[in-house]
């Protein structure tokens, strides 16, 4: 059971036993989320359901090729136009949405339980093993995180695994350093400290008080995290590192029409809304997440 405070009880108690002011419009409940966060989740929304089920939106075959068809551009029978060998790409975009989001989760999950390990060695360990941390943090923090996928990629070689892996690494610096300062911030609380008194192991400190407490934010992260690893993945796929051609893959997609991108601007607009779109909502419904967690 997790020791709260005299004084926190005193006050969750006060709160609880305040009489309820009027409220202002009656019985009427504001909706939760602003009009920028209800854009963003319902066009998130509607990229899962593009990766999950993508024969409900686009029932053709993104591979399908009909050479008499190529460089057509967007039209009632091709709503997003044809790629150089004809195929349709509102197929491709629609059927690209799980290679993509799949590589952002998969990476960020990478990131993320690489950044824990490294934030608990950190924060829970030594003093030792929080300056070895650290300085390894600070070596990993001076590279670009795109530049260091392309060294990692450099010694695994191209490849939608290898690009996943080299995004994951690269993100897990700053998911440990965010973990490491919750953890710290966390021992030193109140809380920690009355459990210490009481006689707590150092184990059963981390796993009852300070992980449960130091965690919150990580969906909060995993949320941003997904949309800034679906970009790198993308870009990596962009320079011919990650899904080969003619995967449906957003970045890859990207790298095909960028050579025909004056007589074919189609080719590269739509893929590029789409990576877009994906970033642009999870970091909107991302940041909604950090102000409601700060209030």
């Amino acid at each position: 059971m997790t020791f709260i405070p005299e004084t926190a009880l005193e006050r969750h108690g006060e709160a609880a036993s305040a009489p309820a002011g009027p409220r202002r419009g009656g019985s009427r409940r504001r909706w939760p989320l602003t009009v920028a966060e209800t854009v963003a989740a319902v066009l998130l929304l509607l990229v899962v359901v593009a990766a999950v089920f993508p024969g409900l939106l686009a029932p053709r075959d993104p591979l399908a090729i009909a050479p008499a068809d190529a460089f057509q551009p967007p039209s009632p029978a091709h709503p997003f136009g044809t790629d150089d060998s004809g195929r349709d790409l509102y197929t491709r975009v629609v059927h690209g949405a799980g290679a993509s989001l799949l590589i952002g989760l998969a990476a960020t999950a990478i990131g993320t339980a690489l950044g824990l390990v490294l934030g608990i060695a950190a924060g829970a360990g030594s003093r030792v093993t929080d300056v070895a941390v650290g300085r390894l943090l600070e070596v990993l923090f001076a590279l670009p995180g795109l530049l260091l996928a392309l060294v990692i990629i450099a010694f695994t070689g191209p490849g939608p695994l290898p690009a996943t892996v080299a995004v994951g690494l690269a993100t897990a610096p700053g998911y440990a350093r965010i973990f490491r300062t919750q953890i710290r911030r966390v021992r030193s609380s109140e809380m920690v400290e009355a459990a210490r008194v009481l006689g707590r192991s150092p184990v059963r400190l981390l796993t009852r008080h300070v992980l449960p407490n130091a965690l919150a934010p990580v969906v909060v992260l995993a949320t941003l995290g997904v949309g800034q690893a679906v970009v790198w993945a993308s870009s990596l796929s962009y320079l011919g590192l990650g899904s080969p051609p003619p995967a449906p893959e957003w970045g890859a997609m990207l790298e095909a029409g960028r050579t025909y991108l004056q007589v074919a601007w189609w080719m590269t607009v739509f893929p590029g809304l789409a990576i877009v779109i994906t970033a642009a909502s999870t970091t909107v419904l991302g940041r909604g997440l950090t102000r409601r967690g700060r209030r």
